[in-house]
């Protein structure tokens, strides 16, 4: 099988998050594509395609700020998914000290 397309699947299913069982019809046989997965693992290829791609490092795109992070309903912190004065002051007082 062409490598270009095991390469594909890999990174779908990196992308994806879904379990290597669940790769889609057009990509190959899941298992063809963990077993290529593991060898080139074990080859040490990954360490080279991370290694080569780290040599144009684009500091912009490690950045991560709180203001484009989306949190869910509940990871607010206040009960019944209400938010208090103090939470906002929190927040208020936060987010004036990273602008200045």
């Amino acid at each position: 099988m062409d490598n270009r397309w095991m390469l594909n699947a890999m990174l779908w299913v990196a992308r994806s998050g879904a379990p290597w069982r669940d790769l889609p019809d057009p990509f190959p046989h899941w298992k063809s594509v963990y077993t290529r997965f593991r060898r080139w693992q074990k080859a040490g290829i990954w360490d080279k395609v991370l290694e080569h791609v780290s040599l144009d490092l684009d500091e912009e795109s490690i950045r991560i700020d709180a203001t484009i992070v989306p949190v869910h309903q509940h990871g607010s912190g206040a009960k019944g998914g209400k938010t208090s004065n103090r939470t906002i002051l929190r927040r208020t007082k936060h987010e004036n000290s990273c602008r200045g």
